[in-house]
């Protein structure tokens, strides 16, 4: 993928640029990363699909990569955005969605899954073996963690040669939590040291030159690692520059190569800024901007509740939280709380797992419905200002209008302003 080797190539060169990787299936997340990728001036804009999200058998979303494509796609015909500006990575592939198989069979259905993504024409690949399967042994070791990721980097290099044109790019290590974020309190996260972080590249580098796959290796622009940033439920662990130095500094001498940084979710616009300085030039982000989203969903039900007349409510967030504890799987492991504190985190949890949601069809009834409600009787700017006061400052200028989407995506747009800022306003020179 020509656009990330030359970025990475650029800030190799000294240059503090980097990239934000929108890891999200949400509509309305995709079109305002969209809209906001026009507005700024990006050259590219970049989405990644996880394996349990996108699979060849629907994953949790219901899309196998090539419907993932189309969806994108389609978003962005609307938004008038160029197809040849997006980029398309997969994240934590692997044999992760089944881990209840034995190894043999998991790796099958992870090797049809990688090609099936480079097929639809995916083009940034983690390749991510990490997790044991039924059987193995836990923690896995290294050398097979390397032999699996080895096989499937084979099995990507066979779909590219069948699809033509850019060949992929690739992502190693594994240092995070499962797909998905940590599910338990975070205290003690420790940085990974320059010497696990040195040696999982020369592991890869090895393995892939005795497999024949010099070609490809010379494809490979990041490896994952733990710079100390995580978050949980209720807490984020900030970035601390000076934590990391020493793992930052060890990537400095490797050719082609940068760090790629999960969960950097909730970070500050000055953390998300330092860790691009520091070579974690890769930020992935989540469930921060479906969080962004939901914010926004409980603003337009506060302006619902003080505009809108009460026989005409949608009351989308009694309707979520109805279906949440209704259909309790997508978050009955995660949160533990009871009563009180358990509606707080169905709610607010910084995990959010509530994302999960707003695919139900009553949920995108009601949300359809208070959108409706907003837009026959448009909010006065006072509300607007009371509950989205980063969608009014949009509206004032002139890049949002009053319309309960169009708020919306000003409110999603305010967070992607602070990992624009940390990937392109910054010198190292």
């Amino acid at each position: 993928m020509d656009v990330l080797l030359d970025l990475i190539a650029r800030h190799k060169q000294g240059h503090a640029s980097g990239v934000t990787s929108i890891c999200s299936a949400h509509p309305i997340v995709i079109e305002a990363s969209l809209r906001h990728a026009q507005r700024s001036g990006q050259a590219f804009a970049l989405f990644e699909a996880t394996c349990n999200q996108v699979n060849q058998d629907g994953g949790y979303t219901g899309m196998t990569p090539a419907d993932f494509v189309a969806f994108i796609h389609a978003i962005a015909d609307r938004v008038g955005f160029d197809h040849a500006r997006i980029a398309l990575g997969g994240d934590h592939l692997g044999p992760n969605p089944w881990t209840s198989l034995d190894a043999a069979a998991a790796m099958d259905k992870a090797e049809v899954m990688v090609g099936a993504y480079v097929a639809a024409g995916f083009r940034k690949i983690h390749l991510d073996c990490s997790m044991a399967c039924r059987g193995d042994p836990e923690p896995l070791p290294e050398a097979e963690i390397v032999r699996r990721a080895v096989r499937l980097c084979r099995a990507a290099e066979a779909a590219h040669a069948g699809a033509g044109d850019e060949a992929p790019v690739y992502v190693i290590g594994t240092e995070v939590p499962v797909p998905g974020g940590a599910t338990e309190s975070i205290d003690g996260l420790a940085v990974t040291t320059p010497q696990a972080a040195l040696a999982t590249i020369e592991a890869h580098r090895q393995a892939f030159i005795a497999a024949g796959l010099a070609s490809a290796w010379q494809r490979v622009i990041a490896s994952v690692v733990q710079p100390g940033v995580e978050f949980d439920h209720h807490d984020v662990v900030d970035y601390q520059p000076q934590k990391a130095r020493e793992l930052s500094e060890a990537i400095t001498g490797v050719p082609g190569m940068v760090f790629e940084a999960h969960s950097t979710d909730y970070q500050t616009r000055d953390a998300l800024g330092s860790l691009v300085r520091d070579h974690f030039a890769i930020l992935k982000v989540g469930p921060g901007l479906t969080f962004a989203l939901r914010e926004a969903f409980w603003a337009l039900d506060a302006i619902e509740q003080a505009w809108i007349e009460d026989a005409r409510r949608a009351r989308l967030r009694e309707v979520v939280l109805a279906r949440m504890r209704e259909q309790p799987g997508y978050w009955q492991r995660y949160y533990h709380s009871r009563d009180h504190a358990l509606t707080v985190d169905l709610q607010y949890s910084l995990s959010d797992r509530i994302r999960y949601y707003w695919p139900d069809p009553a949920i995108e009834q009601a949300c359809q419905r208070l959108f409706d409600n907003l837009r026959a009787n448009p909010p006065p700017i006072p509300l607007i200002s009371q509950f989205l006061p980063h969608a009014l400052h949009a509206l004032r200028i002139g890049s949002a209008t009053r319309d309960p989407l169009s708020l919306t995506m000003a409110h999603v747009s305010a967070a992607l302003d602070d990992y624009h800022h940390a990937c392109h306003d910054h010198d190292t020179h």
